[in-house]
């Protein structure tokens, strides 16, 4: 993608919310500034679903807070939480979908909000490739802070093809209180 870290961040905010500042600041970091352990959560190739039940000992469940149901075409957009075994909030997230990149029965899990899309993807055996991953360092303000607490932390924005073809845009961000 050829938009900037923070455009494609916020990009991703505008569609839940009018002013993404009132979510949080956010801006490019290099991975040498991003301490452990958010840049071992925050900085691979890999699904934030298994690099956060890795890091917190088990798997974590899924929150839809909102949706964007597919209209015309077939994007559709969600805004998360995950949450760790514990029931604490592990993660922030928004995901943007082209559902005609994925199988039906994919699909169909996908829109039920049942399960991690990270686990629904492993598990659909897909070729996919996690890239364009850049960190984010994040200043929770009002909405933000309330779901993930005020500590400032790090994200990512990222890109998942599946069989090649770009399919999925993502917005991760760690919950800092979560970390221990």
């Amino acid at each position: 993608m050829s938009t900037s870290p923070v455009t494609r961040g916020e990009e991703l905010l505008r569609l839940f919310h009018d002013s993404p500042a009132e979510c949080g600041l956010i801006s490019p970091v290099e991975p040498e500034a991003v301490p452990s352990p958010f840049r071992d959560l925050l900085d691979h190739a890999s699904h934030m679903t298994t690099a956060m039940q890795r890091y917190h000992g088990g798997p974590v469940a899924l929150e839809v807070i909102a949706v964007c149901e597919p209209t015309g075409g077939r994007r559709y957009a969600r805004e998360i939480l995950l949450t760790g075994p514990s029931g604490k909030v592990v993660q922030f997230g928004i995901v943007r979908i082209d559902l005609d990149s994925v199988t039906d029965e994919v699909a169909r899990r996908i829109l039920a909000r049942e399960t991690p899309l990270g686990r629904i993807l492993i598990e659909s055996a897909m070729h996919r490739d996690i890239d364009a991953v850049q960190l984010l360092a994040v200043e929770p303000r009002e909405i933000l802070a309330e779901l993930i607490g005020p500590a400032a932390t790090f994200g990512r924005v990222a890109e998942i093809r599946l069989d090649g073809q770009p399919a999925i845009e993502l917005l991760e961000i760690v919950a800092a209180g979560s970390l221990g």
